[in-house]
C-alpha cells in the first residue's frame, strides 16, 4: 500500500522579483518632477507627431492617383445588391501606369448579371474622369470566379452576413 506522506514548512520565500534598472538620476540627488516628465514626453511625441508618411508613387497604394481610382470605384453600387462594386469584391485589380493609364481587373457575381454590358462601360468611364487618369480600361475576367467570400467585412456587415 503506498503511503502518502506530508512534510510541514514554516514558510516559503517568495521567488525574487523582475527588476529593470535603468540608468535614471536618483531621485533621491535629483527629483524629477512632473512638468519635467511631461515636457520629456511632449519632446518625444512633438516629432512623432509632425512626422508626415511619405507619399509613394501615384499610382501604387497610398498615392492620391490610386487612392483617388478607388474612391471613384466605391461610389459605383450594384443594382441589386446595395453595395459598392469595391467593396463587393468585384475588382480584382488597380493598375495606374506612369503615363496616369489606369486598368481595372474586375468580374461581376454572375455572368448572367443584368449589367455585363453597361457595369464595365459605367466603370471605364467614372475611372477615366478621376483627375489625374489620362485614361482608363476596364478588363472583364471570369476567372476566379467571384463569391461571397471576396466581400469587405464592411460589405457583409451591411448585408447581414456578419
Amino acid at each position: 500500500m503506498n503511503e502518502i506522506r506530508i512534510e510541514e514548512v514554516e514558510g516559503v520565500e517568495p521567488p525574487r522579483r523582475a527588476r529593470v534598472e535603468d540608468d535614471m538620476p536618483d531621485v533621491a540627488t535629483s527629483p524629477e518632477t512632473a512638468s519635467d516628465k511631461l515636457e520629456r514626453k511632449r519632446d518625444y511625441l512633438e516629432g512623432f507627431l509632425a512626422a508626415k508618411p511619405e507619399a509613394g508613387p501615384e499610382g501604387e497604394p497610398g498615392g492620391d492617383t490610386y487612392e483617388a481610382v478607388i474612391t471613384a470605384l466605391r461610389e459605383i453600387f450594384d443594382p441589386e445588391i446595395p453595395v459598392n462594386i469595391y467593396d463587393l469584391g468585384l475588382i480584382y485589380g488597380v493598375e495606374v501606369g506612369e503615363d496616369a493609364h489606369v486598368v481595372v481587373t474586375m468580374t461581376l457575381t454572375t455572368p448572367h448579371c443584368p449589367v455585363a454590358e453597361s457595369m464595365p462601360a459605367e466603370v471605364e468611364l467614372r475611372v477615366a474622369a478621376v483627375p489625374g487618369v489620362r485614361d482608363a480600361e476596364v478588363n472583364l475576367v471570369w476567372d476566379p470566379p467571384w463569391d461571397p467570400a471576396k466581400m469587405s467585412d464592411e460589405a457583409k456587415l451591411e448585408l447581414g452576413m456578419l
